[in-house]
């Protein structure tokens, strides 16, 4: 459980940075309302909706099977931890392989965690 809560953490803290971007580069173009059709802001915004759009529902699934698979737990935690660092980055373009590489383990993580959750309500207890 400590592993799962200190990748929840980080998630979070990496969370936080990325909201920070948006608004950084909304200060730097002077858009305040929408993304005015700028590339840079349109990408910013989308590594953060990206990241909205995955992490919670992965730290809920994850968080599910806490009481019954800590190895699987903690696995899972450190491995959606690995992928956000990587896609963000990816996302960005500092990070050639990082899109590909943190979604593609994104959505490994999401579809474990989601069958276990599945296996531990029909009884079956994963590692």
């Amino acid at each position: 459980m400590a592993v799962y809560l200190v990748c929840a953490g980080l998630l979070g803290l990496l969370g936080v940075a990325l909201a920070f971007n948006v608004g950084r580069v909304r200060g730097q173009k002077k858009i305040f309302l929408g993304d005015g059709g700028d590339k840079e802001l349109i990408t910013a915004m989308r590594v953060q909706a990206n990241f909205i759009e995955t992490v919670p529902l992965g730290l809920i699934l994850i968080g599910l099977l806490a009481g019954s698979a800590s190895a699987t737990v903690a696995v899972l935690s450190l491995a959606l931890l690995v992928a956000r660092l990587l896609h963000a980055p990816g996302m960005l373009g500092y990070l050639s392989y990082g899109r590909p590489a943190g979604a593609t383990l994104s959505t490994l993580v999401l579809a474990v965690a989601a069958i276990g959750v599945g296996l531990s309500g029909l009884g079956i207890k994963l590692p």
